[in-house]
């Protein structure tokens, strides 16, 4: 699914407009994103969690050539869904 295909699945269960409606999905990712880059964890009910964690710098292997690299520290975005989520995922 694509934002374009959440766009119009709102637009034909809300009734606003095609341009409201995408502006609504657009200012509620940009306050996800907004929140996970401060590191602010998000926590939507029924759905799951998202959660920034940092990881340490390790060493690590150019799978071709076999050559010992340093993989930096970094923060990655991770997502655990609900119960309820789950549930629906595997019924």
């Amino acid at each position: 699914m694509t934002k374009a295909d959440i766009v119009n699945s709102l637009y034909e269960k809300i009734g606003l407009s095609k341009k409201e409606t995408a502006h609504i999905v657009e200012v509620v990712l940009e306050t996800i994103k907004g929140n996970l880059e401060r590191g602010e964890k998000i926590k939507l009910a029924g759905f799951g969690n998202f959660v920034v964690r940092r990881k340490v710098a390790r060493k690590g292997r150019n799978p071709k050539t076999g050559e010992e690299i340093e993989i930096s520290r970094r923060r990655v975005v991770t997502f655990r869904p609900s119960q309820i989520l789950r549930k629906v995922a595997n019924p």
